[in-house]
């Protein structure tokens, strides 16, 4: 028995590392997207436009990945939850990793004109159709292989990928940033998307010796997977969908102020980017270790009073970490990184990997909690870079920066209240009746809450 359950741990542990690696590499590719889009875009892809006009174009086509991503939901959802999980992870890797290559094999607008943003968009939308299946799969992965009582903490490792992700990202922005200027924007700034190449086969090579789960061989070997599993999620649990979606705002609309739009308002006040780059890869390794710490309490006491507890921290940070970035002070800035990212993000973040998964059954699974999470994504993260810029340049101040970040947390904590606690459902081997399926987020499945 003893050696059972050691082998089921490495088993585990090896799945969880494999999407840990996976989300790591996607999430590095679409990060260095962000961050050339504060830092460098809008000068190559944009340069006859205003300034401002072309920082906000330039974070507009930042955000044209996430109106993709609920539709790569549905795409990879839909088959990971008839055809198989692990194919969709092999897929959405590949096509992330040569969309980022391309990126970093464009033409400029001094090159070809026109036709150079015109590609950087279709480059965007394929890694957020990309990263649309992704998430799905890589929680799902660990989710449905894990221990009930250890379910929450195993499957934080995909999520600790953003943080890794965001280290490797600003780290490698900040090399090349030494570079002069004229460097920088004739060839340097390709230099991060290039290397994704090297990482995507690393991450290719692991994935593939990687297998589906039980649960989900237990649908297919009977046959019962749904033939449209979104129309089945929207049709009889789209209060969990609308839920989940809502619950992650604290996480998204804070994470992305400060990891993109924090680079342009740092530059504006005078703070070196360097210093605010520096401040947010320290912040993201600190993340690394305190997501899968977050998610421990979630396995001991709920996904629920984690999630509401950093909701609530959320709020209360907003205004003081615009206060400390305006000091210009080198550790102050630091402090309000740590404050946002380690503790407040590790807070809201590291729960959703379990919290939105098990809100669905496990052949609604795959499609359910992507589509959660990709439209909480297309609500709280693409426009805040856009929306921070447009309302910074409208008041020249942060406190309507501050009371964004605060609307965000308030909604989530709402949202987490009104849900139920997941945190001791199984994760069930056993396939429903086709009436089960039907009853799923019926009024008989719905909490009274709602």
């Amino acid at each position: 028995m003893a050696t059972t359950t050691a082998s089921s741990e490495v088993s585990i542990r090896r799945i969880a590392g494999a999407s840990l690696i996976g989300t790591t590499i996607e999430f590095f590719d679409f990060f260095i997207f962000g961050t050339a889009a504060a830092l460098i875009f809008g000068k190559l892809f944009f340069p006859d436009l205003d300034p401002l006009i072309g920082t906000l174009a330039s974070f507009a086509t930042f955000g044209v990945a996430f109106a993709a991503r609920p539709l790569g939901a549905v795409i990879f959802g839909h088959f990971g939850d008839r055809v198989s999980r692990k194919q969709m992870l092999v897929t959405t890797l590949m096509m992330m990793g040569f969309a980022t290559i391309a990126v970093g094999l464009l033409p400029t607008y001094s090159q070809v004109g026109i036709l150079a943003p015109i590609l950087l968009v279709v480059c965007r939308l394929v890694q957020g159709l990309a990263l649309g299946g992704e998430w799905g799969g890589a929680v799902l992965m660990a989710v449905e292989h894990a221990p009930k009582d250890k379910r929450a903490f195993y499957a934080s490792w995909p999520q600790i990928g953003v943080p890794f992700g965001l280290v490797l990202a600003t780290g490698m922005f900040f090399l090349v940033q030494q570079l002069s200027t004229a460097q920088l924007e004739s060839w340097g700034w390709r230099i991060p998307f290039l290397v994704s190449s090297l990482m995507v086969g690393v991450g290719l090579y692991i994935r593939l010796k990687i297998e589906d789960s039980p649960a989900f061989k237990a649908v297919k070997d009977n046959g019962t997977a749904e033939r449209f599993p979104a129309a089945t999620v929207l049709r009889t649990a789209g209060w969990r969908v609308l839920l989940g979606a809502l619950s992650i705002a604290a996480a998204n609309v804070p994470f992305y102020m400060v990891t993109v739009f924090a680079l342009t308002y740092g530059a504006d006040e005078g703070v070196s980017r360097n210093t605010v780059l520096g401040a947010v890869c320290v912040a993201s390794l600190v993340q690394i270790f305190t997501i899968p710490f977050a998610a421990q309490f979630c396995d001991r006491f709920g996904r629920r009073p984690v999630m509401m507890v950093g909701a609530v921290l959320t709020v209360l940070m907003a205004f003081p970490f615009f206060w400390l970035l305006d000091t210009h002070n080198t550790a102050a800035i630091f402090l309000a990184m740590l404050i946002a990212l380690p503790l407040c993000h590790a807070l809201t973040y590291g729960p959703q990997a379990s919290f939105l998964p098990e809100l669905f059954p496990t052949e609604l699974r795959y499609s359910g909690a992507g589509m959660a999470y990709t439209l909480g994504g297309l609500a709280f993260s693409a426009p805040v870079p856009f929306i921070a810029a447009a309302l910074f340049d409208a008041y020249d101040a942060a406190w309507p920066l501050s009371l964004y970040i605060a609307a965000a947390g308030l909604l989530s904590l709402i949202a987490v209240y009104v849900a139920r606690e997941t945190r001791l459902d199984e994760i069930d081997t056993s396939v429903p009746t086709r009436t089960d399926r039907r009853a799923v987020g019926g009024p008989e499945q719905v909490p009274a809450s709602l």
